[in-house]
């Protein structure tokens, strides 16, 4: 039985609840509009709605009819359903939700308990089918996500719901916007149309639909968008401020040269629009999107054939099975809480002729006086898409069971001890054919249904505005239409007061206006920028510091501390540590092909042949020290310094020079809407990849050395100091990727720049600086004695004796 829920606050939401051994939730706004009071707070709906009526009653018809269906779907359990009215409002479809998530053995409960717990408990509601909206079905997913609750959308199409890492539980049975915005652009394109107009309502739905539109429109060849006109969120209020704005959309539908004007709103909006303009004759040819292109209220206006054509998109429709019978028959005797309210305000009539019957199909809003009608006209409410949806959403949910359960047709292996994060996992994979639709979901939580593209027949035969099927979008992107209606469409002309629309040039763009076009903004990093120019300071003190230090090693060439870092090794290093700063360079400023050519690649040989005289310094210690007596003859044999650097250099060049021949770098422009990005393609990212993972390797390598080399005896820190510029170079590049490939703009090439820097500071401060520090300031430490006295200690130390060579 059906009740008002308390929890929600009396009269104000509709709740009809059946016992199952498993309940799906469902969520409808059977009244269009909430009413809040400012004096006593409470809450009221009004705006009764035939047709979302019907539609929760598809939603029971289902359920009723796979838990008597033979064979069984599910032998020995069925399913019950938790269905509230939403009032097409969010704050009480939240509330709802919550209602949802409670646990239905505590009655008592409401909403979420007092002493709320960090872990949630398993609902008993295992599935959600809804919300309507979009706006709504985004607010109530995040909380779905939180107990992995199953939420599956019958008409919220925004693409935003696609994302998973937001809305993880979230699946639909209507395709995304990503699709209809699709297949609005390939019938503008069919029918030949050159410029459109777009109207979009500022919520998700709108916003979103109407801005992926654009963007598709505008990479099309010959397509104009003349203007975006965003509706306020109350539009379908009556106020001065949304008269205003009305007659301001007029105006410019009125001036504009668009062949089509395509409506991204819900329906409330699109009636208020179609009604101005069938008062005003503004004859265009408009394009429904699935809001509202199976509009009852609108397509009955008086005298809608003064607007205009209309065509539209919706979901595949399909009428579900039994449904009209099921209505006929008033719904076959049985009753539920909604159900028992409907009857209230529409009470069945009795002696009524076909002919009067036909003429209370239309209904009123007033909900002071009751109003009867006739089953046979209530049948008339029955659509065809959503209706449908609602019927696959159950269709789903019962396949998922079957699946999660293992049932056959006689029983199932396993109990509903399950939890909802488990029977998700089974919807979402989902693969079957129901009445001839073939429905599965994909990564996106999507299905690939298509499009039936309709058309508004007003022809004065007709009594009443007739919604055809002239057309079909296929999931692969075709759009199919009668090729007579192709040809009528592409001889249309618009009159108009206001300019022909003109598409912009492939550098320009259209001003907000929409009334002439800019050229866009070319972005590169350009040399005055503060970032570029302390990067630049930072190149600059590098190159000075390192021909500096270059100066004290060529001096004190014959010291111990030079030979210490490897002698002329130290000179081949410091020399690729200048070839870095000076690369540093030719990332700023405007990029060419040679600019690109020389950046990262020249910049992986420079850095591995610097990797490579540190690795052949720590070889020689290793050497040096650490080896047994009959191992030492054959690694000293195999140790050759120039050899090491040779070959470890070599494997580089092998890598970046087929990457320079092959595909090299190269400049690129990136179109954006406003803008035009110029930056370094790189030509290829699997060489890109492969030199810095080898760099990488060869730095830990040396890590490796260096950390092994601590426990030797080592005056200078050699061993330890290495260690740390090695760490640092990876930390700076293990950082850098993720950073590289999220970043969009011309900051990319200041990001490449500064990875080079610090990785080139990190050798040329922590490996090089403490030796020239020594050279200059601590003299006594650079020679042969304390190098020997400092060996001495450290063997005995470790309990070695030390021969000591005799003073003459």
């Amino acid at each position: 039985m059906a009740v008002l829920c308390p929890c929600l606050g009396e009269n104000v939401s509709l709740h009809a609840y059946s016992p199952g051994d498993i309940i799906i939730g469902g969520l409808f706004p059977i009244h269009g509009e909430i009413n809040r009071s400012t004096v006593s707070g409470q809450l009221s709906c009004s705006g009764y709605d035939i047709q979302m009526f019907l539609r929760t009653q598809v939603m029971i018809h289902a359920i009723r009819e796979i838990n008597q269906r033979t064979p069984r779907v599910l032998p020995n359990f069925t399913i019950g359903y938790d269905i509230y009215d939403t009032c097409g409002d969010i704050t009480l479809a939240i509330r709802a939700t919550l209602q949802l998530l409670r646990r239905q053995s505590e009655p008592q409960s409401c909403l979420v308990p007092t002493r709320f717990q960090s872990a949630l408990t398993e609902p008993e509601t295992k599935a959600v089918i809804g919300e309507y909206s979009s706006e709504g079905s985004i607010a109530v997913a995040r909380v779905f996500a939180l107990s992995s609750v199953t939420q599956i959308g019958y008409a919220a199409t925004s693409q935003l719901l696609s994302r998973k890492l937001k809305f993880p539980t979230f699946l639909r049975t209507i395709p995304s916007d990503e699709h209809q915005t699709k297949a609005i652009t390939e019938l503008v394109t069919k029918f030949n149309w050159k410029s459109v107009a777009i109207v979009a309502s500022d919520d998700e739905y709108g916003k979103y639909g109407s801005e992926k539109l654009d963007d598709l429109l505008s990479k099309t060849k010959d397509i104009c968008n003349e203007f975006i006109f965003v509706l306020p969120g109350n539009f379908s209020q009556n106020n001065s401020h949304n008269h205003t704005c009305l007659a301001d959309l007029m105006s410019k539908i009125n001036e504009s040269s668009a062949e089509a004007v395509i409506l991204f709103t819900k329906e409330s909006n699109a009636a208020v629009i179609v009604e101005a303009a069938i008062e005003r004759s503004l004859n265009r040819t408009w394009i429904a999107t699935d809001t509202w292109s199976t509009s009852m209220k609108v397509s009955a206006l008086p005298g809608i054939e003064m607007a205009g054509e209309v065509f539209g998109f919706v979901s595949k429709r399909n009428e579900v099975p039994g449904f009209k019978d099921y209505v006929m028959s008033m719904f076959n005797g049985t009753t539920n809480g909604l159900l028992e309210d409907y009857l209230i305000h529409f009470p069945l009539c009795s002696d009524q002729s076909e002919e009067n019957g036909e003429s209370n199909c239309s209904l009123t809003n007033n909900q002071t006086a009751k109003q009867c009608l006739d089953p046979s006209s209530l049948a008339n409410y029955i659509d065809q898409d959503i209706s449908y949806n609602i019927y696959l959403a159950v269709q789903v949910i019962a396949e998922g069971l079957r699946s999660l359960l293992k049932c056959d047709n006689h029983h199932c292996e396993h109990s509903t001890e399950f939890t909802a994060q488990e029977l998700f996992m089974e919807i979402k994979k989902v693969n079957f054919t129901v009445n001839k639709t073939h429905i599965f979901f994909d990564f996106n939580g999507d299905p690939r249904l298509g499009y039936d593209i309709l058309y508004w027949n007003k022809t004065e035969s007709k009594q009443h505005t007739q919604i055809e099927t002239i057309g079909e979008y296929l999931p692969s992107g075709q759009v199919k239409v009668p090729d007579d209606l192709v040809r009528n469409m592409c001889s249309v002309t618009v009159s108009s007061f206001g300019e022909e629309c003109k598409r912009c040039g492939a550098k320009q763009y259209s001003s907000p206006q929409r009334e002439r076009c800019l050229e866009k903004t070319v972005q590169f990093l350009h040399w005055a920028e503060p970032f570029v120019i302390i990067l630049s300071a930072l190149g600059l003190f590098g190159i000075t510091v390192t021909i500096v230090f270059a100066v004290l090693f060529t001096v004190y060439r014959g010291t111990p501390v030079v030979k210490a870092v490897g002698g002329y090794l130290c000179l081949l290093e410091l020399f690729s540590l200048l070839a870095c700063f000076c690369l540093s360079f030719s990332f700023a400023g405007r990029p060419t092909d040679g600019s690109c050519m020389v950046g990262l690649p020249l910049f992986g040989i420079a850095f591995s042949l610097c990797i490579s005289c540190i690795l052949a310094n720590l070889l020689q210690i290793l050497v040096g020290f650490s080896f047994q007596l009959n191992k030492r003859s054959w690694v000293k044999r195999l140790h050759q310094p120039a050899a090491v650097v040779i070959i470890v250099t070599g494997i580089q060049l092998a890598l970046c020079v087929p990457w320079l021949c092959l595909y090299p770098p190269h400049a690129h422009e990136e179109i954006f809407r406003e803008s035009i990005l110029k930056q370094c393609e790189k030509g290829s990212y699997k060489f890109f990849i492969a030199m810095l993972s080898y760099n990488a390797l060869l730095a830990l390598i040396c890590f490796l050395f260096a950390f092994k080399g601590k426990q030797l005896p080592d005056l200078y820190n050699n061993a330890r100091l290495v260690s740390i510029s090695m760490l640092l170079f990876l930390i700076v590049w293990v950082f850098f990727i993720p950073i590289y490939i999220s970043l969009i703009g011309r900051y990319k090439s200041a990001i490449e720049s500064a990875a080079i820097l610090i990785s080139s500071y990190s050798i040329l401060g922590c490996h090089l600086a403490p030796k020239c520090y020594i050279m200059v300031f601590r003299k006594e430490l650079n020679n042969e004695s304390a190098i020997t006295e400092y060996i001495r200690k450290h063997y005995e130390q470790k309990g070695v004796a030390v021969v000591s060579r005799a003073k003459s």
